[in-house]
């Protein structure tokens, strides 16, 4: 999604400067586009998955909280979530109990709550991912502003751009295991 917005706003940045008649800033407007863009994704995205982080926290301290109150009331929830799942009373009082006994916490975040360490919001690493994926897809439209100009930059820009949707498509595609 970062390279679609980087492809996007880059070209649509480039294209109106060049409908303005200012041909000797596009590639250098392109490049304050993708820089302030790639900021922009980057600090936003960090907003957003710091406040993950919190609300995961919020989570975790409400539940100890919860143990620590009525133990024997979220051993019954616990097992009342295996019995959804299909698994018979008997079966869930042991492995509630298990559970309860090893590690009653992580129990509930993991099985209550669906928090996984290996799904564990991450801002930093979200606010480089975005940053980068933003200035690789605004990369693709200044190549249109070193083209050769078939009838103007803009139409070189929309061109080259056009191919890196098309590109980022095919990648997304692939990356989901979807068809292209």
């Amino acid at each position: 999604l970062g390279a679609n917005d980087g492809l996007v706003a880059t070209a649509s940045l480039m294209i109106g400067i060049s409908a303005a008649g200012k041909n000797d800033f596009i590639f250098t407007g392109g490049c304050a586009g993708i820089a302030a863009g790639a900021m922009s994704m980057a600090v936003g995205e960090y907003i957003s998955v710091r406040s993950q982080t919190d609300i995961e926290l919020a989570d975790r301290r409400i539940e100890a909280e919860h143990l620590a109150i009525d133990p024997e009331g979220e051993l019954e929830e616990l097992t009342q979530i295996y019995q959804e799942r299909g698994i018979s009373r008997a079966t869930a009082e042991k492995v509630a109990q298990e559970l309860h006994a090893h590690d009653a916490l992580g129990a509930h975040l993991r099985d209550e709550l669906g928090q996984h360490d290996s799904t564990k919001a991450r801002p930093m690493q979200a606010a480089v991912a975005s940053a980068l994926s933003f200035t690789a897809g605004g990369a693709m439209p200044l190549l249109g502003a070193l083209a050769p100009s078939l009838g103007g930059k803009a139409l070189s820009i929309i061109a080259i751009t056009f191919v890196g949707l098309i590109i980022a498509g095919i990648i997304s595609a692939k990356t989901a295991g979807s068809s292209i």
